[in-house]
């Protein structure tokens, strides 16, 4: 197992992240793996990186802070962290972001204090974001954590239960074999034939419908592109910033969604989890939600933000892909959204949008590239959906039928 450890880090480091000669590598994990943690480390400096900065959290800790805290001194950015953030934007270190917190360890928490909390310190922080975003190499992962793999093999003990989730997200990251940098530049190429595929249609909405109730319209850009697996910086670095990643996705038009969507997997918000619902929308905003468990929570995300009610993706994946037949509810957006088709509201991608480069944000806010502090997605695939694809000249083309590509 610790050997194929290492080939999932020098895959996190070498293909997920790309680490460059003389760059800085920031690596954020919670406690649970510092293990593999370290191997990560290694295989960054073996990548090239000139040093290696481990930034640890621990949900009991944040958990803690958000019960004991002020709401004042919660939403107060410190001039410490911004001067952080300053040295980020200047020297463009690569990110990697190692998951293993409990999907619902934050329950109970008062999280309509979280989210007054963003809203305050995100006119701080936007700025930053924004000067770093598409020039920064940065990759989202997973190790298994004692509470979060208890969820998923209940059935079974600690240790039985964390072996068995090595397992899953190994296969699910297609780091289980003998080379898994060279199984991810199979998989980039054969994403890329998928997206080519689908720009070469020139769709300008995608209309999805389900026997569950999903029936809705997604208006798209004119210079909207597909994208999937591997992305470019603007600097001309190819990373993989999600292992693993099925998905085909695109950034719709803000302002352009009609109908119902009906969620098919459990979201985790905020270390909260929000089931069985579904969103209607109306002018391209979410102008009502139900939900039969974290209603509340639901409602406060899609309020955060003038943006936060709009699309900003539009993902495809088979309902019979790699993750799919696992059979298996990670309750992580990072796994789940890969088993079938999701939406996410708030936040678009500017590199969903043909020469973003040569824009301003204020030029992609205005071509339809939706503004919002949050980036949700949630799971809409099924095994009968359908995805039809509208071109200029108004005729349809099926992208999906009974939840599989069809194009």
């Amino acid at each position: 197992m610790k050997e194929q450890l290492r080939k999932y880090a020098t895959l996190l480091a070498k293909k997920g992240l790309n680490v460059q000669k003389g760059q800085e590598v920031w690596i954020q994990a919670d406690l649970d793996q510092p293990e593999f943690v370290t191997m990560a480390a290694e295989a960054c400096y073996e990548a090239g990186a000139s040093s290696v900065t481990v930034e640890w959290s621990h949900q009991p800790l944040s958990r803690l802070h958000a019960q004991r805290r002020s709401l004042e001194t919660m939403s107060k950015v410190t001039s410490w962290e911004e001067e952080k953030m300053r040295y980020q934007t200047r020297e463009k270190p690569c990110r990697l972001h190692i998951l293993s917190s409990d999907p619902d360890g934050m329950k109970g928490v008062d999280q309509e204090k979280l989210m007054k909390a963003s809203v305050a310190r995100y006119p701080v922080v936007k700025p930053y974001q924004e000067a770093l975003a598409n020039h920064q190499q940065w990759c989202i992962a997973a190790v298994p954590g004692k509470a979060w793999a208890k969820k998923l093999f209940p059935d079974l003990s600690e240790a039985e239960a964390e072996e068995k989730m090595w397992d899953a997200i190994l296969y699910a990251s297609r780091a289980d074999g003998e080379d898994p940098c060279k199984a991810w530049d199979e998989h980039n190429a054969s994403l890329a034939e998928r997206c080519k595929a689908l720009n070469d249609l020139h769709l300008t909405a995608l209309c999805y419908r389900s026997a569950n109730g999903t029936d809705l319209k997604v208006g798209l850009m004119d210079e909207s592109l597909f994208c999937g697996g591997g992305e470019q910086s603007l600097e001309g670095v190819f990373f993989n910033p999600n292992i693993p990643s099925e998905e085909i996705f695109t950034t719709p038009k803000a302002g352009e969604a009609e109908g119902v969507v009906v969620s098919t997997k459990p979201l985790s918000y905020r270390g909260e989890l929000i089931e069985d619902f579904s969103l209607r929308f109306e002018g391209g905003k979410v102008v009502e939600v139900k939900a039969k468990k974290g209603e509340e929570l639901l409602r406060q995300m899609v309020s955060t933000d003038e943006g936060a009610c709009k699309l900003g993706e539009c993902a495809l994946i088979a309902y019979d892909s790699p993750i799919g037949n696992m059979n298996l509810l990670f309750y992580n957006t990072l796994f789940d959204e890969n088993a079938s088709c999701h939406l996410a509201l708030g936040r678009g991608y500017n590199d969903c949008v043909r020469d973003y480069g040569k824009y301003t944000q204020e030029e992609l806010r205005a071509l339809g590239v939706n503004d919002s502090m949050i980036h949700v997605d949630f799971m809409i695939g099924s095994a009968d959906l359908s995805v039809v694809g509208v071109r200029k000249d108004g005729t349809k083309v099926t992208l999906f039928e009974n939840g599989n590509w069809a194009l």
